[in-house]
């Protein structure tokens, strides 16, 4: 049988299960990405499992969030990494040495393998030929335990690509385009498989900019063809031997379809605050910014930064503009200063900043209030940026960088000089010694774990209760992020090890006093929140499912899920329902009571469950019928009230 790419990734790694969309399937997993702000509770839950040394061909850790040390929180918990990398056999990427997902491409990524990380941007590395797929956490630990993945056969979602990009356009106008036809829920139960002529004239890194904000359209995966231009990047690294040739075949189909003519495009601008907020930069243009970010995971490439600094060379920046250089590695900038690019940022009035994610998740670089910023980053969801009530924009380097030369938003064509030309390197760093290498078994088992003060560990949580009477504490709209469930930045992410205290800011943004709320009602029994349509989209972080499990919460009910927080509320326990009349949602109020009995039963027996909201005074009684799509393994993990419940369940019955 005839099959595209993504099949093809999903076929040769398949361990349980048939490849129809919307069915449970089974995936041996190659390689892990773990990452600072997730990768402590990783190990911690590694440590919880009694895992020895991890089972994957590959895992590699990342010292790329929380690298600023204003107290001895980030830094302690750098050390506990570094010492959890040494006990279980993963490679350790120091602090400095860059951004998880470019580098992992850089040193680790091989076409034709799978990827899972505790990262949504993992699915970056689909730029290159690999599966690379997001998850929470403990997803990641149980596949390091030796454990399949197991996630629901996605549709994939073939997008041809014709024509060459003009001038002034790249690869950010590309995703953006996509996000303006498709929406940040386009994406949900697919992987978007990018095939056609127009590959021609991107480069690796080109799609590595497309593949990571595939995340911004909720969907499983990003893939595209491992061909000639795959090829010549793993020659650049010195790794061409681990290149191979992975294609679709003549007559592949797709279940879903779209097409872009490339040619056609212009540069576009996501407006605050959301990635599918898209629109022409012209319609916005001359409006005043403070801030042009350059960096983050998604714009990493040596291109990127290089196309900036041809832009500024020889000229300033407007006077009142931050303009911003992140570099995503460390060969990165050695590669910039070497070819004179850091030296002309520096010029016209950069400020550069450490190789890793800094701003993009909050963690410094804040902009100004009510002031605009442009930025390279995947992301502008309300507050991100660290400032609660920021206005950032997404875009391309050239109109980021366009914009910090006039002050206000430019479409980078009006600039009147010639379209720059980058060069290739003439001498291509490539430096492992930030890289530590897994000991081997014997010596890892003298390791002790180093923990500081602020690493707690992880809190019990009981098994799912035989009935739920419990009051609504929360409701909210449409596309609630995971930054909105549990923010981000320098004031809440180096508590990441410490869920009691992270808790405190679990939907902090919304509503200040939810915490306290639910601490209270916790020795009730706990609560109740209802949602929107995608809820908990965005970051893979697991703390946003975690913390509010702490504070109580047994049951979410919402429109619809994002992928990745959907499975995370079942690994902790949390009952993940959905409305089946969506205009039921208007029948809940704050206050009221969510009645189901027989629930155990209910799960085992259908995927359709009744409901009884209440009002607070007991005097209304209003039935909703409310369906699920989980399957057996998901529903015994929620009744042994999480993944690691269930996995010490499993071990006991060995």
């Amino acid at each position: 049988m005839s099959m595209n790419v993504a099949q093809k990734l999903i076929h040769s790694h398949l361990m349980e299960g048939v490849m129809t969309p919307g069915k449970e399937i089974a995936l041996k997993i190659d390689q892990t990405l773990t990452q600072d702000a997730t990768g402590t509770l990783v190990m911690l839950e590694l440590e919880a499992m009694g895992i020895i040394q991890v089972k994957t061909e590959c895992s590699v850790q990342y010292v790329d969030h929380n690298l600023i040390q204003e107290d001895f929180k980030n830094p302690d918990d750098h050390l506990f990494l570094q010492s959890a990398c040494q006990k279980f056999g993963v490679w350790f990427s120091r602090p400095g040495n860059g951004v998880s997902h470019p580098v992992h491409m850089q040193y680790f990524g091989k076409p034709g393998k799978t990827l899972l990380g505790s990262d949504s941007h993992t699915c970056a590395a689909g730029s290159i030929g690999m599966l690379a797929m997001g998850a929470g956490g403990l997803e990641v630990a149980m596949v390091m335990a030796g454990y399949p993945y197991f996630v629901k056969m996605p549709k994939i979602f073939g997008i041809k690509l014709t024509g060459k990009l003009p001038d002034w356009v790249s690869a950010k106008d590309i995703i953006l385009e996509v996000l303006r036809r498709h929406s940040v829920k386009g994406g949900v139960g697919c992987v978007l498989e990018y095939y056609g002529p127009g590959l021609e004239y991107l480069s690796a890194m080109d799609r590595h900019v497309i593949a990571n904000m595939g995340a911004e359209l909720g969907a499983t995966a990003t893939v595209f063809p491992s061909d000639e231009q795959v090829r010549i990047f793993l020659a650049e690294e010195g790794r061409e031997n681990d290149w191979e040739e992975l294609v679709a075949d003549k007559d592949a189909t797709y279940d879903l379809n779209d097409e872009i003519d490339l040619s056609t495009l212009v540069p576009l601008i996501a407006r605050p605050s959301s990635p599918d907020n898209v629109v022409p930069v012209t319609e916005i243009e001359g409006e005043d910014i403070y801030q042009a970010y350059i960096g983050s995971s998604a714009n990493p490439g040596y291109r990127d930064f290089a196309m900036s600094a041809l832009i500024v060379k020889g000229k300033q920046i407007a006077p009142q503009i931050s303009y911003d250089i992140s570099p995503t590695s460390r060969t990165i900038l050695e590669d910039l200063v070497n070819e004179g690019h850091l030296a002309e940022m520096i010029h016209a009035g950069a400020r550069i900043h450490q190789a890793g994610c800094n701003g993009c998740i909050g963690m410094g670089q804040a902009p100004a209030t009510q002031a605009n910023s442009l930025r390279t980053t995947p992301r502008n969801f309300p507050g991100r940026s660290g400032t609660l009530e920021d206005r950032v924009f997404l875009c391309s380097p050239e109109t980021a960088t366009a914009s910090a030369l006039t002050g206000k938003i430019t479409d980078p064509r009006k600039l009147g000089m010639p379209y720059p030309t980058v060069s290739a390197v003439k001498r291509h760093a490539i430096d492992k010694s930030m890289l530590q290498s897994p000991l081997s078994s014997e010596q890892a088992q003298k390791v002790p774990l180093i923990k500081g003060p602020n690493i707690a560990s992880l809190p019990k949580l009981s098994e799912l209760s035989q009935a739920i009477n419990l009051p609504v504490l929360l409701k909210v709209g449409d596309n609630i992020s995971t930054d909105t469930i549990m923010p981000a930045g320098v004031r809440v992410l180096p508590y990441r090890s410490n869920i009691p205290k992270i808790s405190e800011f679990v939907y902090d943004i919304i509503d200040r006093h939810y915490h306290v709320r639910a601490q209270a009602q916790h020795n009730e029994g706990g609560h109740v929140i209802i949602g929107g349509e995608n809820y908990g989209q965005g970051s893979s972080r697991e703390h946003a499912a975690l913390a509010p499990r702490y504070l109580g919460l047994h049951l979410v009910i919402a429109k619809s899920f994002a992928r990745i927080h959907l499975q995370n509320l079942i690994n902790f326990g949390i009952l993940p329902l959905t409305f089946c009349d969506a205009t039921d949602y208007d029948k809940i109020m704050m206050d009221d009571y969510v009645v189901i009995e027989a629930l155990h039963q209910a799960l085992d027996l259908s995927s359709e469950v009744n409901a009884f909201v209440m009002n607070k005074n007991n005097d209304q009684n209003v039935r909703i019928l409310l369906r699920h799509d989980l399957s057996k393994r998901q529903i015994d993990i929620l009744k042994a009230g999480g993944l690691i419940n269930w996995v010490r369940e499993q071990s006991a019955l060995k």
